[in-house]
């Protein structure tokens, strides 16, 4: 199974909105850089699929 990045945005939302009610800022930020890289996993796992279907292309 590829991780697509969805635990790390729903974790990092969760932490945001968490700090963000309690006035933690640090929380707050550790949610903002987790969905930052939920977002980063999720391009390149977009780009994992697209470059495997031109190979499946090229190899038939």
């Amino acid at each position: 199974m590829t991780d697509r990045g969805t635990v790390d945005k729903l974790k990092g939302k969760a932490k945001e909105v968490a700090g963000d009610i309690t006035g933690n800022d640090k929380q707050k930020a550790e949610g903002l850089v987790d969905q930052a890289v939920g977002k980063v996993k999720e391009v390149a796992s977009e780009v994992k699929d697209k470059v495997e279907d031109v190979k499946d292309k090229f190899e038939k």
